[in-house]
């Protein structure tokens, strides 16, 4: 069999009636700061079981502006994860702040407890405000252990779901978790990039059951405006306006709005077909010298990527990309970027994580990957080590 187009990693899917939505948009009298935000809120706090919800324009904006609502400061020291895109560090940096990294569990890839609390039992412990745990590849985070550790050192979380819609962890009270639904972290947050769960071409959310962290997320997204009149220092007519604060104009348009409550209403059974997918490779992939996912019990993962890891992972990212499977790496270390090594970080300091950026390889996942495709995927890697 010869697959003759490429197969990405990851994909969108716009339906017709995506494009309908978008369309209907495109006829109304809102093109931004219309019903759909709020329309878009509801239905995504809902989907995630969480009270409040605020759409945004990407998910570094949710980041950063998750990152002003909890006032970080120059100085203030937040801890996270390596093994993620830069922006779940870069948030810290741009309110001046102190990423420190602590390295990663070997066998769920994900943000090592144990490393936060060695951190946290150092002598200055009392400059740490916060942790960002983030959901790697959609494998929820036991955010109930890292409440436990934020409240004994009086510290606040940050979920980064970006990978994660659908997925959830069981605590130990045998209860499912959903990601994103506050009951744990003071803010999650979310992305609509195109290879994501839910394709808005751009867009972000943030998450929280914290009325006081919601109506200040509503003002930084927008100029840091105050929007309740009754919190106005002045008022001048019908016509004002008052910043109080320096925001920023982080807000989605109507037309995302749009395309995204169209794709949520599929976000459940394309989950299912990730789920199958996975399980597909895991089965064809056990008895080969390639290391899949390991998944503990309980836990329902999301994968929005499939990650594998191999010792030949270079000569076996060239042998696909050749054959047109086009493979990628997550992630580079984000402490190995060279901004990151100006700040004092230096190749050695989180040796699992280092470790495991020599190996992993996400292959293709997404929900439109046909069974062909699927079974060229396996059948080219599993020729690869005959």
């Amino acid at each position: 069999m010869v697959i003759m187009d490429p197969i990405p990693y990851g994909k969108h899917d716009v339906t017709d009636e995506d494009i309908k939505a978008v369309i209907d948009v495109l006829h109304s009298s809102n093109l931004t700061q219309g019903p759909k935000i709020r329309e878009f809120e509801t239905a995504f706090a809902e989907y995630v079981g969480a009270k409040y919800a605020v759409t945004v324009s990407n998910g570094t904006a949710a980041l950063h502006l998750s990152a002003m609502a909890l006032n970080v400061k120059p100085g203030d020291k937040v801890i996270t994860t390596p093994i993620t895109f830069v922006a779940s560090a870069n948030c810290v940096r741009y309110c001046r702040g102190e990423v420190v990294f602590a390295d990663i569990d070997p066998e769920t890839f994900l943000l090592d407890i144990n490393k936060v609390k060695e951190l946290l039992a150092g002598a200055d412990h009392k400059t740490f405000k916060g942790i960002i745990p983030v959901n790697f590849a959609g494998y929820p985070v036991d955010l109930e252990a890292y409440r436990q550790l934020a409240d004994e050192y009086g510290l606040w979380l940050i979920e980064d779901a970006c990978h994660a819609p659908g997925g959830y962890f069981r605590d130990s009270k045998g209860e499912k978790q959903g990601c994103g639904n506050g009951n744990f972290a003071d803010l999650s947050v979310f992305s609509f990039h195109p290879v994501k769960h839910i394709a808005a071409g751009e867009g972000g959310m943030i998450t929280t059951n914290n009325e006081r962290l919601y109506r200040r997320l509503l003002n930084l997204r927008t100029h840091g405006i105050q929007q309740d009149p009754g919190k106005w220092i002045e008022n001048h007519g019908p016509w004002y306006y008052e910043m109080q604060e320096l925001g920023f104009n982080y807000r989605l348009t109507d037309i995302q709005a749009a395309l995204a409550i169209s794709q949520l209403k599929r976000a459940s059974q394309n989950l299912k077909k990730r789920q199958q997918i996975a399980q597909r490779y895991d089965a064809a992939f056990k008895n080969t010298p390639i290391e899949t996912p390991k998944i503990k019990e309980g836990v329902c993962h999301a994968y929005h990527l499939y990650v594998v890891c191999s010792k030949k992972r270079d000569a076996l990212f060239n042998y696909l990309r050749q054959l047109n499977i086009m493979v990628q790496v997550h992630y580079i270390p984000v402490h190995c970027q060279l901004y990151y090594r100006n700040q004092g970080w230096k190749k050695g300091d989180l040796p699992v994580a280092e470790d495991f950026y020599q190996q992993c390889l996400s292959i293709p996942m997404y929900p439109t990957l046909t069974d062909d495709e699927q079974n060229y995927v396996i059948q080219k890697i599993s020729a690869f080590f005959d």
